[in-house]
């Protein structure tokens, strides 16, 4: 896994799905990331709104939506 992966999820309130993500990332003992809750950011629903949660790579751009489990997530991390 880079060393230097800034990494982002976007999520909603209340969303059971981001719940379920949030114990995956957990389990995968995905490195420190910063959450950004989309409710009320018309830009952020656009782009995220059906998709959440959502991790993102913020020095590449990729993008890893819901679904996903612990092995897939940790071979996004490491790809």
């Amino acid at each position: 896994m880079p060393s230097r992966m800034r990494l982002t999820l976007f999520q909603r309130d209340e969303c059971q799905l981001c719940d379920e993500a949030l114990a995956v990332l957990a389990e995968a003992g995905t490195p420190d990331f910063e959450s950004v809750w989309i409710d009320g950011d018309d830009e952020m629903e656009a782009r995220y709104g059906i998709r959440v949660p959502v991790l993102r790579d913020e020095e590449t751009g990729r993008e890893l939506a819901w679904p996903f489990d612990a092995e897939l997530l940790s071979n996004w991390l490491r790809s």
